[in-house]
C-alpha cells in the first residue's frame, strides 16, 4: 500500500525550499516532488500547480484567504486592498475544482458570506465591493454546491431585496444557479425560503440579461440531478413556481424581440408546465397566439424554434389545449420550419416529435397536417438524414400517428418512396426497429414481425 501525505506537508516542504534554499517556486515544487517520489509517496491527492508567493514560499490561495479573514476580523477600511484580494481569490478559484475545494477547506466561503453581511450593513452601499465578493463566491461555488448554507441563503434574500442594483442582482442569481446544480437539499431550502417571491419583482424590470439569469434559476430549481437523494421534489417545485410566476412569464413574451431571451422564456415555460391545469393557464392567457407569432417572425432562428416546439409538445399534454394548438394554425408553421431547416437535424427532430404529439389518436389533426402537403417534406427530411437515429425514429412516429386513423393517406406517403427509406432506417438503426415497423405496418407495407419470447406451459391449457 502506497504512502500519502497531506497538502499542508507538501506546501511546507515547498516553502522550505523557497525560503531556506533560495529556489524559485517552480524549482521548489519540482524538487519537492522528486523528494517525495524517491520516498515512495503517492502524490495523486496533492495539488501540484498551486501558485506560490516567491517571497514567502506559501501558496497564494492560502495567503489570500488568510488576508481576507484578517481584513474582516480587524474591520480594515482599506477597500482597495480588499478588492485586490477578492480578485486574486476569484482568479485562483477559476483554475480548477481542486483549487476551489482547497479554498473551501480554508474557510473562504464563510469569510466571503461574512464580508457580504458586513458590506450590506454599511451605508452608503459599496456596490463595487459587493460585486467583487459575489464574483469570488460564484467562482468558489462552481461545482461544489455543498458550501452553500442557511447563512448564505439569508444573505441572498438581502441582496435580492436591493433596488436599482442590476449587476448585484445578476451575480446573486448566478450564485443561486450554482447552488442548485446537483444539490437537492439546496433547492429545497431555496424553495422553502422566500426566494421565489423575492425574485418576482425582478421580472417586471425590462432588462434582458437580468431576465435570462432569473429564468435560469427557475429552471435549475426544478432539476432532478442529485444522485444522493432517492426522490427529489422537482415536480412540486415546478408546480409552486408556475403558480407564482407562470402568467408573468407568458406576459413577458411579447415584450422582447431578442431571440435568446425569447428562447429562454419558452424553455422556462416548457420546464414549468408539468400539470394539465398549467397548460390551460397559458392557453387562456393567449399564449398560443403569442408563440405562433414569434415562430412566424423568427423562422430562421434554430434555438428559438426548437424551444417553441418543445413548449408546444408540453402544452399538448392537455387534450383541449392540443386541439386549440392545431385549430389555431400550427400545421403551416411547422411545415415552413421543416422546409426552412431541411439541413438542421435538431430542428427536424423537434418538429417531427411535435407532429407526433399533436396527431396522436386525433384524425382531424392528422388531416390538418396532411392538407398542408407536409408528407413530402417529412419524407425528404428522412432521406437527407439517414444516419440520425433519433430523427428517423421521430419521423416513423409522426408517420405512424398521421396514417393510423387516416389510411387514405397511405398511397400518398408510399408514392414519395417512404417504404424504402423506412426499411433502410430499420437496417441502419436496429435499436428503433420496432418504432419503424409500427409505421410500416400502418402504411400497409409488408412487415416481418418476430415473436420476441415464447414459453412452454407446464400444464396443457384447455382450448
Amino acid at each position: 500500500m502506497s504512502k500519502i501525505i497531506s497538502q499542508e506537508t507538501f506546501d511546507d516542504v515547498v516553502q522550505e525550499n523557497v525560503v531556506e534554499f533560495a529556489m524559485s517556486p517552480s524549482e521548489a515544487k519540482e524538487e519537492t516532488i522528486k523528494q517525495f517520489e524517491a520516498q515512495g509517496i503517492n502524490l495523486v491527492n496533492i495539488i501540484k500547480d498551486l501558485a506560490i508567493n516567491p517571497d514567502t514560499g506559501k501558496p497564494v490561495i492560502n495567503e489570500t484567504v488568510a488576508k481576507i479573514q484578517n481584513h474582516i476580523n480587524e474591520k480594515n477600511e482599506d477597500k482597495a486592498q480588499l478588492t485586490e484580494l477578492l480578485a486574486i481569490l476569484d482568479q485562483e478559484c477559476k483554475k480548477s475544482l481542486a483549487h476551489r475545494v482547497l479554498a473551501g477547506k480554508l474557510g473562504a466561503h464563510d469569510a466571503l458570506v461574512q464580508l457580504l453581511e458586513q458590506t450590506l450593513a454599511v451605508e452608503p452601499l459599496e456596490t463595487e465591493l459587493l460585486c467583487k465578493c459575489l464574483q469570488a463566491l460564484n467562482s468558489l461555488t462552481h461545482k461544489q454546491p455543498d458550501l452553500y448554507d442557511p447563512k448564505a441563503m439569508g444573505v441572498v434574500l438581502q441582496l435580492l431585496a436591493l433596488e436599482n442594483q442590476l449587476e448585484v442582482a445578476c451575480l446573486t442569481l448566478q450564485w443561486l444557479q450554482k447552488a442548485c446544480i446537483m444539490h437537492e437539499m439546496n433547492r429545497q431550502s431555496i424553495m422553502a425560503s422566500n426566494a421565489v417571491q423575492a425574485m418576482k419583482p425582478l421580472l417586471v424590470k425590462a432588462n434582458p440579461r437580468l431576465l435570462r439569469e432569473l429564468t435560469a434559476v427557475l429552471r435549475f430549481l426544478v432539476l432532478d440531478d442529485d444522485i444522493r437523494v432517492e426522490f427529489g421534489c422537482a415536480h412540486e417545485h415546478a408546480r409552486q413556481i408556475a403558480n407564482e410566476l407562470l402568467l408573468e412569464l407568458v406576459e413577458l413574451l411579447p415584450a422582447y424581440e431578442d431571440v435568446n431571451v425569447l428562447a429562454d422564456l419558452m424553455l422556462t415555460l416548457g420546464t414549468l408546465t408539468v400539470r394539465q391545469e398549467l397548460c390551460t393557464v397559458i392557453d387562456d392567457a393567449g399564449g398560443l397566439k403569442i408563440i405562433f407569432d414569434i415562430m412566424r417572425n423568427n423562422l430562421n432562428e434554430e434555438r428559438l424554434n426548437r424551444e417553441a416546439l418543445k413548449l408546444l409538445r408540453a402544452l399538448a399534454g392537455h387534450d383541449a389545449v392540443k386541439a386549440h394548438i392545431v385549430q389555431q394554425g400550427v400545421a403551416p408553421i411547422i411545415k415552413q420550419l421543416i422546409e426552412t431547416h431541411q439541413t438542421n437535424e435538431n430542428i427536424l427532430t423537434a418538429a417531427l416529435a411535435c407532429i407526433t404529439t399533436l396527431t396522436l389518436r386525433v384524425k382531424e389533426h392528422s388531416e390538418a397536417f396532411f392538407e398542408t402537403g407536409i408528407a413530402e417534406i417529412i419524407v425528404e427530411a428522412l432521406r437527407q438524414h439517414p444516419k440520425n437515429k433519433i430523427l428517423q425514429r421521430n419521423g416513423a412516429w409522426a408517420i405512424r400517428n398521421m396514417v393510423s386513423r387516416s389510411r387514405d393517406q397511405c398511397d400518398t406517403w408510399l408514392s414519395f418512396g417512404v417504404e424504402d427509406l423506412l426499411n433502410a432506417a430499420m437496417v441502419e438503426h436496429p435499436s428503433v426497429a420496432q418504432d419503424i415497423k409500427a409505421a410500416l405496418r400502418d402504411l400497409g407495407c409488408n412487415v416481418q414481425l418476430r415473436e420476441e419470447w415464447t414459453g412452454t406451459a407446464e400444464k396443457k391449457i384447455a382450448a
